[in-house]
């Protein structure tokens, strides 16, 4: 049973830590969205490269701290019924959610990100637009990143709903 939780505990470092660190992205955007916004109104310069590389930013944020999210319990959820369920109902919820519908959409996703972005790479995919960013691929690998973490949260999830189940019998 300890080495289970050490491998939860290590998967929820991994994740949170993953997380924390694309969580700084933000402040990135924010200072890149400043100047585009200054540059275009003060100088009446702007470009097709700061419009990407802002929501690029942000796609890569979304991806990288899902996981996160989920672990500090901060994604979406109707509360309507599960807060009042003991703590062994809440497990099997989320064990059962966690392994019918999580794990098989972060499968579905790594699968699909990662032909997504070899496919990227192998035709070098650039920007459509002009002055755009080259290397589509980039931001196209954090898919598959994104759901591997996502993934790596449901087991930790996973495995704690098993021990929440079976200390609360």
């Amino acid at each position: 049973m300890q080495a289970v939780e050490q491998l939860t505990t290590l998967l929820e470092k991994s994740v949170a830590g993953i997380g924390k660190l694309a969580s700084w992205l933000s402040l990135f955007i924010v200072i890149i969205i400043v100047v585009d916004v200054f540059m275009r109104y003060t100088f009446s310069m702007t470009s097709a490269a700061s419009f990407e590389i802002e929501w690029h930013l942000f796609g890569a944020l979304f991806l990288l701290a899902a996981g996160w999210a989920l672990q500090e319990d901060k994604h979406v959820r109707v509360d309507v019924f599960y807060q009042k369920f003991s703590v062994k109902t809440k497990a099997w919820i989320n064990l059962l959610g966690t392994v019918i519908l999580l794990l098989p959409f972060c499968y579905v996703g790594f699968i699909e990100g990662l032909q997504f972005t070899i496919t990227s790479f192998e035709i070098g995919e650039t920007s459509p637009d002009p002055g755009g960013l080259p290397a589509r691929f980039i931001i196209k690998s954090m898919i598959p990143i994104g759901m591997f973490l996502l993934g790596l949260q449901g087991i930790a999830i996973i495995l704690r709903s098993i021990k929440d189940i079976l200390v609360n019998d």
